[in-house]
């Protein structure tokens, strides 16, 4: 979902990509479909917010997941430490995430947000990424609510590296998909009561599981990936029938279906040629962490201020979408941007002997 940040090199005049010590070609696709997964996230939120339903924006998380799936196999190898590939994540995920958690909390505090309701373990579980009923709701959410999507990140970069002492990558991939699939089996067989196995349990794992499947393929059978523009066009046909359907409850087939066949299509349209590069998706692909994790905090604001001026749905809900949008690319650069600098700055070489 958010992979690692991009750090773009020249090898033989051609633009690749090193991350976790993997050098790639740079795949702007995925950039591009990070950028269009987080907009329909801000724009399901932003219809929410005014009692408007986009409910095919939610499948923008079912798009990440695929990503982050078909990403963690792809920057990854035998020589990737586990120890350093968690590392990696924690300095990609958590400092954001507690950013923005503790301005919830003092909104919550402050008594901006009435509605919500604060329990000390929900707190402490929201900050260390572990499942926990919301006090308000009664949902499986974190308090700040897009940070249920981040618990499943976590628990499948920990899985993922538990993997990584497999040196060979098939047997890593297939390790990681059976206990995924095993898991969302038992989900659907057992129907779980408590929290957490409910939670982990949920058929939407699969999603990382056919990322991971679609990682391999991109490494080792690239030549599979064809018809890119035909697995597009059917992502769109099985987005609009779940848009029909209007119905999350079989995510993992309504939402989860076109997510793969819309990343493998677009892996495979620049698998056969160049894609161009156009620089407002690749900005906002850039600066999709941050827009999923500040939007929800800027469209309670910008909803309260269309209310203030008697907006018409339709305007409040693009203020909304705006409003959410801005605020995540001024987060990224004021905020994510210099602290991935700083985090990813070597230290200074220090001579140990002083020369003539």
């Amino acid at each position: 979902m958010w992979g690692c940040p991009l750090t773009i090199l020249r090898v033989h005049g051609r633009a690749r990509i090193c991350c976790s010590g993997v050098q790639m070609n740079k795949l702007l696709g995925i950039q591009y479909l990070r950028a269009l997964a987080a907009v329909a996230v801000v724009c399901f939120h932003a219809a929410l917010k005014e009692n408007a339903n986009f409910l095919i924006g939610a499948s923008g998380v079912d798009v990440f997941f695929v990503i982050s799936g078909f990403l963690m196999v792809a920057i990854t190898n035998s020589m990737t430490s586990p120890s350093k590939f968690v590392k990696d994540r924690v300095k990609r995920i958590v400092p954001i995430y507690w950013m923005a958690t503790t301005v919830m909390l003092l909104g919550v505090t402050c008594g901006l947000f009435p509605n919500a309701r604060l329990d000390l373990w929900h707190v402490i579980a929201s900050y260390l990424f572990l499942p926990v009923a919301s006090p308000t709701t009664g949902d499986i959410w974190p308090l700040l609510v897009p940070g249920w999507t981040l618990n499943y990140e976590m628990a499948f970069y920990a899985l993922f590296a538990i993997a990584l002492f497999l040196s060979n990558e098939r047997n890593r991939v297939a390790l990681l998909i059976s206990i995924l699939t095993a898991t969302a089996l038992a989900g659907l067989l057992f129907s779980p009561e408590a929290v957490a196995t409910r939670f982990y349990s949920n058929q939407i794992v699969l999603e990382f599981a056919a990322g991971s499947w679609l990682g391999l393929i991109w490494k080792q059978h690239r030549n599979w990936l064809c018809y890119g523009r035909t697995l597009i066009m059917l992502s769109l046909l099985g987005f609009g029938i779940a848009s029909l359907l209007n119905s999350d409850a079989n995510r993992a087939l309504a939402f989860g279906v076109p997510s793969l066949l819309l990343v493998a299509g677009v892996l495979a349209v620049e698998n056969g040629k160049q894609i161009k590069r156009w620089s407002v998706p690749l900005i906002l692909g850039n600066a999709s962490y941050s827009i999923y994790i500040w939007h929800t905090l800027a469209i309670s604001v910008t909803s309260k201020i269309a209310a203030l001026f008697g907006l018409s749905l339709a305007a409040a809900v693009a203020f909304n979408i705006v409003g959410g949008v801005l605020i995540g690319l001024a987060a990224y650069a004021a905020l994510e941007e210099p602290l991935r600098k700083l985090l990813n700055r070597k230290p200074p070489k220090v001579a140990l002997f002083a020369t003539a």
